[in-house]
């Protein structure tokens, strides 16, 4: 056990401080970059023991995604280029609370418990974003790894998704794709540039998107790509993070909750900006009209978008494959409306959080998932992907199914399966438009959303409310669904839910109905239901108007 004497020596230069817990969640650890030095070491010694018990190549990620700039974060990566698996994600808190004078003795009960074979190889591959706090922090993660014997490869500055991308590629033994950078560029602007090739004579103010690149790693990274694209997409990027400050007042994030334009870029009506997060695995669209008012295109009209495209292209190509939307219990009642009954296309709703949705969109021959905030993806099963690549090698079939099928097979390759990637939605969502015709306002109007309103309300005790029903319905408090029943009956077109945040204590109340005014009275009258039945603290919720 020379690696146990290795850490035991390496850990002393990475200290815990006495006292701070923290705990491995959906999108890893997350906190202040000065609290996290220790649980990078530490999170090298998971990754190698991982990469031991998979008998893969694992990844690490230094990111704290949407966070301010003085915070950081970390999270794994599976072989498939999936989030850590659940049931590993208990080591990560256990390894990241355990005291120093414990770290062997937590090690080993790992070792032990899932029979780890140490004389087994290691491979992690580990990537940062552009925080000041990355390269120090992302050293700590090698030091980890190399402690316990494995082999990394430092991708240095990469986006989220693309670390993902590398480790999937590494896996498959490159079946899908190179994993390097110029693989990932390539693979992504030949399947734009075969797509684009669809539209028909696009003037320059057609092809011209701004990009606002958050001030963080995805306007770098856009950067490279732009090189790669030829003249089929005009890109002008804003918040590219030479002068500005990362995810401030900018980024998806900001757009998406303040409802407007980010600082440090000009929009002229009509033009069509899209927002990348800090990590660029989220996106949303938007632009101003004639009389300058702001509208936002967020993950359900992007769901929205993409799934009529491939519904269609799979009517044209006569196959029959089960196409599904999951969302959750945020999105907009208007798009789940409009999906079901104009699209005839099959909606799933699943509780919050990615790796639910990625989940479920697993069970279907197509799965489009994204959460309102702009983060999702496209799922092929093998099964759809065989017959899609059957059908666009098929000699004996007519143009317009060899056409639709040559179409398909594009778009698999445009789009990261492995997790919500901004730059592979980015160049679906233009490719999409491009073959449609599409003004970014057309789109926009293929439904309107109902009015909604989100509130908090503080409780003593968050884990009073449980839920079932993907989270629509409250089970206790005793008597809570019922009151939130009876107050949705007094408004049209309403609905209501509440849900105890993963994080703090409070209780996020989320209501729509026909005008805005309705939708705030009722989020308004049920955080007053949740204050009075489920322990509020503090003043009682005031009427918003």
């Amino acid at each position: 056990m020379a690696h146990f004497k290795e850490v035991s020596q390496q850990s002393g230069l990475h200290p815990k401080p006495a006292g701070l817990v923290l705990q491995y969640g959906t999108a890893g650890f997350r906190t202040s970059a000065n609290q996290l030095d220790h649980i990078m070491f530490r999170m090298g010694l998971l990754a190698t023991l991982r990469s031991k018990k998979t008998k893969a190549t694992i990844g690490v990620m230094v990111t704290a995604s949407h966070n301010p700039e003085e915070d950081n974060g970390v999270k794994l990566i599976d072989p498939m280029g999936e989030m850590l698996t659940s049931s590993w994600e208990g080591y990560g808190t256990q390894l990241a609370n355990t005291e120093q004078e414990d770290l062997l003795t937590t090690l080993k009960d790992i070792v032990e418990k899932e029979a780890i074979d140490m004389s087994h190889e290691a491979s992690v591959f580990v990537g940062k974003d552009t925080r000041s706090s990355s390269p120090s922090l992302s050293q700590a993660v090698l030091d980890g790894i190399k402690a316990l014997g494995g082999h990394s490869k430092d991708y240095g500055l990469v986006t989220t998704p693309q670390l993902h991308y590398m480790v999937c590629c590494q896996n498959t033994q490159g079946k899908y794709g190179e994993a390097t950078l110029e693989g990932y560029y390539s693979k992504l602007s030949q399947a734009f540039s075969q797509l684009a090739k669809n539209a028909s004579n696009r003037t320059d103010d057609q092809k011209h998107l701004c990009v606002d690149g958050a001030n963080g790693i995805g306007a770098v990274k856009v950067r490279e790509l732009e090189s790669h694209l030829k003249k089929d997409l005009q890109l002008s990027i804003f918040n590219d993070g030479s002068r500005g400050k990362l995810n401030h007042q900018c980024g998806a994030d900001f757009v998406k909750v303040q409802q407007k334009p980010p600082i440090g870029i000009k929009i002229n009506p009509g033009d069509r900006c899209c927002s990348f997060d800090g990590d660029a695995d989220r996106i949303v669209y938007y632009y101003t009209d004639s009389k300058g008012h702001f509208h936002l295109l967020d993950g359900d009209k992007i769901a929205t978008l993409i799934s009529s495209f491939l519904k269609e292209l799979l009517n044209e190509a006569g196959l029959d494959l089960k196409i599904a939307v999951v969302q959750t219990a945020y999105a907009n009642g208007s798009s789940t409306h409009y999906l079901e009954n104009t699209m005839k296309v099959i909606v799933r709703c699943t509780k919050t959080g990615v790796k639910h949705l990625h989940h479920a969109a697993q069970e279907f021959d197509i799965g489009v998932y994204f959460e309102a905030n702009g983060h999702g993806t496209v799922l092929f099963s093998r099964g759809a992907e065989g017959k899609i690549q059957q059908l666009a090698a098929d000699t004996n079939i007519n143009d317009e199914r060899k056409k639709a099928a040559l179409l398909l097979q594009n778009t698999i390759n445009i789009i990261n399966q492995t997790v919500g990637d901004a730059i592979s939605d980015m160049l679906l969502i233009e490719a999409i438009l491009a073959i449609k015709g599409m003004t970014v306002q057309q789109w926009d109007t293929i439904y309107s959303d109902l009015p909604n309103r989100q509130l908090k309300v503080k409780v003593s005790d968050r884990r009073v409310i449980e839920t079932t029903d993907a989270e629509r319905r409250a089970v206790t408090p005793a008597g809570l669904q019922d009151a939130i029943n009876d107050l949705v009956k007094k408004y049209k077109q309403a609905r209501s839910f509440v849900r105890p945040s993963g994080t703090e204590d409070v209780v996020r109340v989320y209501a729509e109905a026909d005008t805005q005014e309705n939708a705030d009275a009722l989020a308004h009258e049920v955080s007053l239901a949740v204050y009075g039945l489920a322990g509020g603290v503090g003043d009682e919720p005031k009427p918003l108007h």
